[in-house]
């Protein structure tokens, strides 16, 4: 039986559907990676395979990951890892994961195992039987399972393509892992979009189920709704210390936590966040200006720049190494800028006031609108960045920000872009 379409099936998230015979399935896939790898694969044979693992199957060959690998690289030392999961944003929602998924990992002939962003294992529990057997294969704590680092797998794949992935038998790459199969979530926090880690369930071939997927999603999604508790709870904590302060002001202010959400407001209503506040840096507030962060207990007071301070002007350094966001205000900063980024700046200087959708800076930058999670995790990032010189709904520079696009057309990140969107100026 074939595994289940992209189109039927939660974006081809399950690798089989219930009672599909699974050693001939996994026989079907092992013909078909031997096939694909020896280039002998006919396009009817291809059609085959599910378009999530063929995707992944791409990146892994051009970074060039050996299908008959051994063990990952590392592991990391293990104070590396304590340090690693020390630090880790997911600490406070690791009860509510093992209440989930352990006992139903150990009853199951599985593992559960807990990974950074990078895809580095910082915990990992269940069937004693299967974690021996995951330690023949390096699936351990402290070892990297990104695709670059092992192929098409699970916790990887669900990094570079930003969801639930189900990956069983001969849709690994490295031949070592045919005899697995793993399903994984990515967490992100739900303050800012940004990923802080994947969630998998692993075990022998023979154990897979379609219902793996929804049970690792919903585990996953009780994990970030215990993220946004605890973040509730905190703005309520400083709303307590910022309503009374903006209730003593004659003037419009905010009070907001350290990732600009709003906890307090006067005289501006409806506003639920802005962009992360950085100390001595202006941040542009929709309503307000230009404003300089004034730190307060667990947070940070904004209210408008006074006199000349007001004043802010982006200029974007695209032939140098490194390029440059340069920002002047109160204060001068250089931020120094991905290729990527700088190329979202660009789109979103031509923009204009009017700004951009996710769709449309999707279909400026990589010829499609299919690419909407990467396009917002990156302007999530560049926002935070940038201290307020971008604005969300649509993405837009700030209209309080004066541009100077000197040298735009002819910079060096406009003569070599790939993004549809940047190329287009060397013909304007």
């Amino acid at each position: 039986m074939e595994p289940v379409d992209d189109d039927r099936n939660r974006a081809g998230v399950c690798a089989v559907r219930p009672g599909t015979d699974l050693g001939r399935h996994a026989r079907m896939l092992s013909r078909l990676h031997d096939a694909v790898l020896s280039g002998d694969a006919r396009p009817d044979d291809t059609a085959r395979g599910r378009r999530l693992v063929t995707r992944s199957w791409d990146r892994v060959r051009a970074q060039g990951v050996d299908p008959d690998a051994g063990e990952p690289p590392g592991p990391l030392d293990a104070a590396v890892v304590e340090q690693r999961r020390a630090t880790s944003p997911l600490v406070p929602v690791l009860p509510a994961l093992r209440a989930a998924l352990t006992s139903v990992a150990e009853d199951a002939r599985h593992v559960m195992v807990v990974c950074d962003a990078d895809g580095v294992l910082l915990w990992r529990e269940g069937s004693t039987a299967v974690r021996r057997r995951a330690d023949a294969l390096g699936f351990t704590e402290g070892a990297e399972w990104s695709e670059q680092s092992v192929g098409t797998n699970a916790i990887g794949t669900a990094l570079a393509e930003g969801g639930p992935v189900q990956i069983f038998s001969a849709e690994h790459f490295v031949r070592s892992h045919h005899g697995w199969t793993c399903t994984a979530a990515p967490v992100h926090d739900p303050r800012s979009g940004e990923l802080l880690g994947v969630v998998d369930l692993s075990g022998p071939a023979e154990t897979i189920h379609p219902t793996t997927v929804a049970l690792v999603d919903t585990a996953v999604r009780l994990a970030e709704a215990g993220l946004w508790q605890r973040h509730e709870a905190r703005l309520d904590a400083l709303r307590t210390i910022g309503a009374p302060m903006l209730a003593g002001d004659t003037g419009p202010g905010l009070v907001v936590d350290d990732h600009g959400w709003v906890a307090a407001a006067s005289g501006l209503p409806g506003v639920e966040r802005v962009a992360a506040p950085v100390p001595e840096r202006l941040i542009a507030v929709h309503g307000l200006g230009p404003c300089l962060p004034e730190p307060v207990p667990g947070g940070w007071l904004l209210r408008p720049a006074s006199g000349g301070s007001r004043r802010m002007r982006l200029r974007l350094d695209l032939d140098g190494r490194p390029l440059q966001a340069v920002i002047e205000g109160t204060t001068r900063w250089v931020h120094p800028l991905s290729t990527r980024h700088a190329e979202v700046l660009v789109l979103l200087a031509r923009a204009g006031a009017s700004g951009l959708d996710a769709a449309t800076l999707s279909q400026g930058l990589y010829g499609d609108r299919a690419h909407l999670v990467t396009v917002r995790a990156e302007m999530s990032r560049l926002r935070r960045n940038l201290g307020g010189i971008l604005l969300a709904r649509p993405y837009r520079i700030a209209p309080e920000v004066e541009l100077d696009l000197t040298g735009l057309a002819g910079s060096r990140v406009v003569r070599e872009s790939t993004a549809p969107g940047v190329a287009v100026l060397r013909r304007d």
